[in-house]
């Protein structure tokens, strides 16, 4: 880039081509460089793409308690109950309270659902990235975030 901006200036000073004709060229230049740089940055970025959030895993200290407010209170669909934790199923995703030994609520972890899930192409990326993928499921892997947020990344075959 810097060579043809070189021989444009050069154009210039030697009155191949006028002061508008130079903006113009350097104008179109820059808008190409620009354009090439995005599309360079994007296919080394490689991210994910994140279509919805599958699941948010809620520790409680009742989560019967828990189970009942929020399917009377939003219709959600309860399955997967075994006395200390449930699913709690609403549109794509749902609502896991557990039972947890304080009385602080919290969420412990969300899990992302990601779109064209392949388990070892989801592996090698998160190993590219310094994130030490921990598996947690044939569908989903467990990261730790920039704030130390367990965040867990699935595919679409991870429902209740």
């Amino acid at each position: 880039m810097e060579q043809i901006i070189a021989r444009l200036l050069e154009d210039f000073e030697h009155g191949k081509m006028s002061r508008r004709q130079l903006i113009r060229t350097l104008a179109v230049a820059a808008t190409a460089s620009a354009a090439v740089s995005a599309n360079s940055a994007a296919a080394v970025a490689k991210g994910f793409k994140a279509v919805t959030v599958n699941h948010i895993s809620y520790q409680v200290a009742d989560y019967a308690k828990t189970r009942d407010f929020y399917a009377d209170l939003f219709g959600m669909r309860v399955s997967h109950d075994d006395g200390k934790q449930c699913y709690l199923a609403f549109g794509d995703t749902f609502l896991i309270p557990r039972n947890h030994d304080s009385n602080t609520p919290r969420i412990d972890h969300i899990a992302y659902t990601i779109d064209n899930w392949d388990k070892n192409a989801v592996d090698a990326e998160l190993q590219r990235r310094g994130l030490k993928p921990q598996p947690d499921t044939e569908n989903s892997f467990h990261v730790v975030d920039p704030n130390g947020f367990d965040l867990q990344i699935s595919g679409k075959e991870m429902k209740p």
